[in-house]
């Protein structure tokens, strides 16, 4: 994806990370938790414009679960209330062994996509993900043998050297995920998001993400840069400063921005197209 890319009028992939795995109704009161809640989540998004959401499973509790048969119930109620979205499983974790880290790979079927997170992270005060080569070799094969597109996790420029050491091995297009914020995250500023643009070979595509207040810059400078953007209550939990948001207000706002800097919003079928997915 370059600036002629954006200039050409290429769909945008909005992406919606409902709930994630760090916070939880404590910080949010209506953050979905539940499979009924993260359904009709997923559904509201759907209709103001994500193509792809982004999954992560809870325990009744709220705590983060990394089970199959969890992820199962999760996927089977939001492809029941959606239409024809890509589901993308996250198999990020922090302090979770590396067994669990396979299970949401698992489900039946295998979700189109997944978050392949490229090596150690450190997140707020007390989160560490260790993510080994071995780690992320394992889980890159069990994608590649059940046909999953992997979102390569790209948090610094130590994780753009792994991806761009293992661009061969990966099915075009390649598909890597940019991400600023705090911790061991790329600082968020816009001359370092060209920087990693410039960086990547010719026909690499490329999504944003920018924790909390840096979500609706960075990913609005991902429209102008031909890139695609995610979104949702995971990364960012305000619409703007003091007022909470919901995923469906954060998602509406990237289709109406990308609607007015001239980049169409992707269906899922045009995204599907654009990644190279195999198809619900």
């Amino acid at each position: 994806m370059t600036y002629d890319d954006y200039i050409d009028g290429k769909p945008a992939v909005i992406t919606a990370a409902l709930t994630g795995g760090v916070h939880g109704k404590e910080a949010h009161p209506d953050l979905p938790e539940t499979p009924a809640e993260i359904a009709a989540a997923a559904a509201a998004c759907e209709e103001a414009g994500a193509s792809v959401l982004h999954l992560h499973a809870r325990r009744d509790n709220g705590e983060r679960a990394f089970s199959t048969e969890r992820f199962q119930e999760i996927a089977d109620a939001v492809r029941e209330a959606t239409d024809d979205a890509v589901l993308q499983h996250s198999t990020g974790g922090t302090a979770a062994p590396d067994a669990l880290r396979h299970e949401p790979l698992r489900t039946d079927p295998a979700p189109e996509m997944a978050s392949l997170d490229m090596g150690p992270l450190n997140r707020y005060d007390r989160l560490t993900s260790e993510n080994t080569r071995e780690l992320v070799s394992s889980l890159h094969a069990e994608m590649k043998e059940r046909g999953i597109k992997p979102e390569l996790e790209v948090f610094n420029d130590g994780h753009l050297n792994e991806s761009l050491a293992i661009l061969d091995e990966l099915d075009d297009p390649p598909y890597l995920n940019f991400l600023f914020g705090g911790g061991t995250t790329s600082p968020p500023h816009p001359r370092n998001l060209v920087n990693r643009v410039e960086a990547l070979p010719e026909g690499v595509e490329f999504n944003v993400i920018g924790f909390g207040p840096h979500q609706l810059p960075m990913t609005t400078q991902s429209l102008l840069l031909g890139g695609h953007v995610r979104v949702g209550l995971e990364d960012n939990r305000y619409y703007e400063k003091g007022e909470l948001a919901t995923n469906e207000q954060l998602v509406a706002r990237a289709a109406r921005i990308a609607e007015e800097l001239g980049r169409p919003v992707a269906t899922p079928d045009q995204t599907r197209k654009l990644l190279g997915l195999r198809g619900r």
